[in-house]
């Protein structure tokens, strides 16, 4: 099964879900701001990706962050930030098996289905 873990307002996510059902794609979508990842999700999307990967340095989120905690940022701090503010979370993050895709991949998406 395919999940893929977004906000459902960004409008990357919109894109993915709607290129997903055009190709009739069994799949399970997971919203952040109704179910926030759990740590072992957060370090299962780190240990596929780096944080600079994963963790969205465009956001308004990360904007706001306070030099310090950006220039100072690890792996673990990035699962706590994650826990902590899933809208930092890069989208969508698409997962099929062992395959973790970040960002919007037509040609990866092509390949899980």
């Amino acid at each position: 099964m395919i999940k893929i873990y977004g906000i459902k307002n960004c409008d990357t996510l919109k894109k993915t879900l709607k290129w997903f059902d055009a190709q009739n794609a069994d799949y399970q979508f997971i919203d952040y701001k109704k179910e926030a990842p759990t740590q072992a999700l957060a370090q299962q999307f780190l240990a596929a990706h780096p944080w600079e990967t994963v963790i969205n340095k465009r956001g308004t989120t990360w904007r706001k962050l306070d030099d310090e905690t950006k220039n100072s940022m690890t792996e673990t701090k990035a699962v706590d930030l994650m826990l902590e503010q899933p809208s930092i979370i890069k989208r969508p993050i698409v997962v099929s098996n062992d395959t973790i895709i970040v960002g919007f991949d037509e040609a990866a998406f092509q390949k899980l289905i």
